[in-house]
């Protein structure tokens, strides 16, 4: 079956599933494969289930006319979303970067639905089957969409553009992460640089931070046109117990919001510069980020019954994790990190766990993992195995009174030290 024919079975669908335990009736179903699964196997279950058609690999030797067999199922599904997307007039506006992207979508996608019909990239669905998900459900009524693009290594990023093919972009920063998959900085400078490269051929427009200077050469060297965004003219409001959260004075008015860390004002701003072009008014957008509350542990701030908690233990870079520690130290009174290791950064990850150890001196402050615990060696800091033994530990040592930051890789699991505060 062709892209084209595939393409009227979606449109009389009622969308597209990847998995059987969520599955809906009459969705097209897809047998993604992968390293620990693969999809043929569950093809039939979704056909008894209720899906319309499975789209499985050649593989499979079971016969039913509602099977789609190909020779790739998930180039297919990005295939289905490109086709998907040269249907839809709108902006797109395409987001990557190192640190931020979550939280940057979440704050654009609250401003604009202020005003418009907003489709855009649930969680961090931004990977090879996220992305042309994502764009599959971009509904007719969509005035707009925000598909979130991440990237592990140099090429990753192709892929992802061709199916979201965005008008629109931005790219939150470059830093120091997965340096095991991209090689260097440099590396990791080509491979988000590749949004950029893709708006100049598209004539597209980017967002960027103009006090950036990564990001301002790595537009000068390409000659993509920039709208940018900058503090200048903008206070950061000192935080304190009565106002632990981000406020920005703009000379004007303060912008109240309920995120933790000065490190989120360019997000903030993004946010606020890409509503202003598409000319969402002052009013609704300040409301917009004011009411926007974090999830997920990035950049939340919980309270317990014996602590404040800075939590960001979503994940963790060299780069987010030298600013959350720059925001702890603004913080007054007693404070303590506890810090999981960064993963995938290759060879440089001995160097980079000691640069964060070096910060760490004269402060209280819980390590997780092997890399933390081979630089932290012949320092004075507590080191753990796992984040349940460091659990256990404050349990039985229990810290009152505090301000905490939590942060660590995905793998270290950080959050779950947080029933023991």
């Amino acid at each position: 079956m062709e892209i084209k024919d595939l393409y009227q079975v979606f449109l009389r669908s009622a969308g597209v599933n990847t998995d059987t335990r969520t599955l809906k009736e009459n969705q097209l179903f897809f047998a993604l494969k992968g390293e620990n699964f693969d999809g043929n196997a569950y093809a039939l279950k979704a056909l008894e289930g209720g899906a319309c058609c499975a789209v499985v690999h050649e593989s499979l030797q079971a016969c039913d006319p509602r099977l789609v067999k190909v020779e790739d199922t998930l180039l297919t599904l990005q295939e289905l979303a490109a086709c998907h997307r040269r249907q839809l007039d709108i902006p797109v506006i395409g987001l990557t970067g190192t640190n931020g992207k979550t939280t940057t979508k979440e704050l654009i996608r609250a401003v604009l639905s202020s005003t418009y019909k907003v489709v855009a990239t649930e969680g961090n669905l931004n990977n090879d089957i996220g992305v042309p998900l994502s764009v599959l459900k971009i509904g007719p009524d969509a005035q707009i969409a925000i598909i979130e693009m991440g990237a592990s290594h140099p090429e990753d990023l192709r892929p992802l553009l061709s199916v979201a093919q965005p008008t629109h972009g931005v790219i939150t920063n470059v830093g120091k992460a997965h340096l095991e998959g991209f090689g260097s900085f440099e590396g990791v400078k080509h491979a988000k640089g590749l949004l950029y490269d893709w708006l100049k051929a598209q004539d597209g427009v980017a967002f960027a931070n103009g006090e950036d200077p990564v990001l301002q050469e790595m537009l000068w060297e390409r000659g993509v046109p920039c709208i940018a965004y900058g503090l200048k003219g903008v206070e950061i409001l000192p935080s304190s117990p009565e106002h632990p959260f981000l406020r920005m004075d703009f000379g004007d008015g303060v912008l109240e919001t309920q995120l933790v860390g000065a490190y989120n004002a360019a997000n903030v701003l993004a946010a606020l510069k890409i509503g202003w072009f598409f000319g969402v008014p002052r009013e609704k957008a300040w409301a917009a980020i004011t009411s926007y509350s974090p999830s997920n542990n990035r950049s939340q701030l919980l309270k317990t019954q014996n602590n404040t908690l800075i939590v960001d233990a979503y994940n963790a870079n060299p780069s987010s994790m030298a600013v959350a520690l720059d925001n702890l130290s603004l913080v007054q009174g007693r404070k303590v990190a506890l810090l999981g290791d960064m993963r995938e950064l290759g060879a440089d990850a001995p160097a980079e766990h000691s640069r964060i150890v070096e910060r760490l001196e004269g402060c209280e402050a819980y390590l997780v993992g092997e890399e933390f615990t081979r630089a932290a060696k012949g320092t004075p800091l507590k080191t753990f195995a796992t984040s349940e033994e460091l659990a256990k530990y404050l349990l039985e040592h229990p810290l009152q009174g505090c301000t905490i930051l939590v942060k660590g890789s995905r793998g270290t699991q950080m959050e779950k030290v947080i029933a023991s505060l």
